[in-house]
């Protein structure tokens, strides 16, 4: 899906824009507007999220659909098939941003999770996921839970299930590794509800 991201403003977002601190090193824009095309529903669709931390997560603030072609009529049944969560995990990496750096130096060098995601679609890399995963409770495991448990429940996903696929262990690994993180602060201002719908 090609998701258009912009600033409330209508900017490119930019580290510039990542003001809002959650957990210990990850820095996001506290809102964003999204946009994208579904050419097989003939939609547009926009959508405004902003984050709130009581929910630790982005929310959809406000949704504008339009017919792209002659064709389409916008009803509660072209308008359901529109995926406004996936337009919102597609969107957040781009506006969660983070440095390998010392984050208090003037100078250091910050990227956003979308462009850390390798073209495999991982965000760690193999070497560094096994690394992590060897190393015991260290910092580096540390910073990769808060990593992934953030890019996922920013974006309203399955942290747990990304521990799970980018570093290769069980479910009661992640979901321990996951309690370890937050016992130590590393999650702080970031939720996941498993209650919470999938869909858009």
């Amino acid at each position: 899906m090609k998701v258009d991201v912009k600033t409330l403003d209508g900017e490119d977002v930019t580290v510039a824009h990542a003001t809002q601190p959650v957990g210990s090193a990850l820095r996001i824009a506290p809102a964003f507007r999204a946009t994208t095309t579904d050419a097989a529903l003939g939609i547009e669709t926009a959508i405004t999220a902003h984050y709130l931390r009581r929910d630790g997560r982005y929310v959809i603030r406000s949704v504008t659909n339009s017919a792209t072609r002659d064709d389409v009529e916008l009803n509660y049944l072209t308008v359901a098939k529109v995926g406004m969560q996936a337009i919102v995990q597609t969107a957040a990496p781009r506006c969660i941003f983070l440095t390998l750096d010392d984050e208090r130096d003037p100078l250091a060098t910050w990227v956003s999770l979308d462009e850390l995601t390798t073209a495999e679609g991982r965000i760690l890399p193999p070497s560094l996921a096994a690394e992590v995963v060897k190393r015991g409770g260290s910092e580096a495991r540390m910073e990769a839970v808060e990593l992934l448990y953030g890019s996922a429940a920013l974006a309203g996903l399955p942290p747990a299930q990304l521990l799970q696929k980018e570093l290769g262990i069980p479910h009661r690994t992640a979901s321990q590794w996951i309690i370890d993180a937050r016992k130590a602060g590393r999650l702080d201002g970031m939720n996941f509800h498993a209650g919470r719908p999938a869909g858009g």
